[in-house]
């Protein structure tokens, strides 16, 4: 019974008008009542059909199930697979009406009755694959898919980090198994996960980067994260860099999330036992490689999906955020946020990515 009404209380963020105690004087209370029926809405973006715009609607809390978990969202990455879902380009089509979002960050309000580990009240970060529902004032997931944290932890940064920096220490420690002594080159350098990449092999590893982006001033922002060397795209820079910063060995890694011909044409700068890191395809061309091409220098092509870890091997999906919350908190890795944005401004943070305009990870902030 006290769990019920501790849910209650920061559901409805009316601690003063009950105690446990003295349930009776709550319902009774008029005040409270008012409460009570405006918690039971909450304001999200909604897709009810394809090709058309979001709309900001009041939405009817639904009962949680028992290892479930209801957030106080404050805020919400928006990453280009959210773009691609509402435009119907995702590699799976999702059922209509839905609210878009899947990385948020906030305050939990209510658990279910089996949750073990997350009370109301605490700061988390969570992803919702499963649900989405991220560009609301709240949303409920699934226990394992939340992350506790501390209260120094500014919830835009909070927001930021699981997907991208998650995926990225997946491909370079647990898969590519870097150290200080790798050369790594990371393509789209300047985007949300190839950022990541960067301060994670630059800060944690101390690695020898390079990054490889579509600008001058995104070039910048890469060797402000601590590559040795940023350059614009460009297939003849490219490999003539490698092979200065080399000295004509090659690069131990590539990290690539773009595909199409950026990846055809990095892959000779691998080095001899060099690892490829399949991060995604943000071009949207799934590059096609023989394996021959692999042969010559013993290399060994990799994918990672942290959503794959998820479904098969929680314990390392788990720990790997873990991990990078710790090294946060920690102050060894910090992301870049280019913009922020209102709920009822989402479509500018959609125009923001879709026009190429953005660096790092782009937010919602809800609350």
């Amino acid at each position: 019974m006290a769990r019920v009404f501790q849910n209650l209380k920061h559901s409805l963020c009316i601690s003063n008008l009950f105690t446990p105690s003295k349930p009776l004087l709550f319902y009774k209370n008029p005040h409270a009542l008012k409460y009570i029926r405006l918690a039971s809405t909450y304001k999200a973006a909604v897709l009810k059909e394809y090709g058309t715009p979001l709309q900001i609607e009041e939405l009817k809390r639904k009962k949680l199930k028992s290892k479930e978990v209801r957030v106080a969202v404050h805020c919400c990455g928006v990453n280009a697979s959210d773009l691609l879902m509402v435009e119907n380009k995702y590699d799976h089509k999702i059922a209509l009406p839905f609210v878009p979002g899947f990385e948020i960050s906030g305050e939990v309000l209510e658990v279910g009755e089996e949750v073990q580990t997350l009370s109301p009240g605490l700061r988390v970060v969570g992803l919702n694959k499963e649900f989405l529902g991220g560009f609301s004032e709240e949303c409920v997931l699934n226990e394992e898919d939340l992350w506790s944290i501390d209260m120094a932890v500014p919830f835009k940064y909070g927001a930021s980090l699981i997907e991208n920096y998650s995926t990225a220490l997946l491909g370079l420690h647990r898969r590519a198994k870097i150290d200080s002594s790798s050369t790594i080159l990371i393509t789209a350098a300047a985007g949300g996960l190839g950022l990541a990449a960067v301060d994670l092999a630059a800060s944690v590893y101390k690695a020898k980067v390079i990054g490889v982006c579509g600008t001058e001033d995104k070039a910048d922002l890469v060797r402000e994260k601590g590559a040795w060397a940023a350059i614009k795209y460009n297939v003849k820079h490219l490999h003539k860099k490698v092979e200065e910063v080399t000295e004509g060995k090659g690069v131990d890694v590539i990290f690539d999330a773009v595909g199409g011909e950026v990846f055809t044409n990095s892959l000779p700068c691998i080095a001899n036992e060099g690892r490829v890191i399949v991060a995604g395809f943000a071009s949207r061309v799934i590059p096609h490689i023989e394996t021959s091409q692999l042969l010559p220098k013993a290399v060994a092509l990799i994918g990672i999906s942290l959503n794959h870890y998820r479904i098969t091997n929680k314990e390392v999906y788990r720990k790997t955020s873990e991990d990078v919350i710790e090294m946060h908190e920690m102050g060894l890795i910090k992301p870049h946020v280019s913009a922020v944005f209102s709920l009822d401004e989402h479509q500018m943070a959609f125009d923001f990515i879709s026009e190429r305009k953005s660096t790092g990870k782009v937010v919602l902030e809800i609350r």
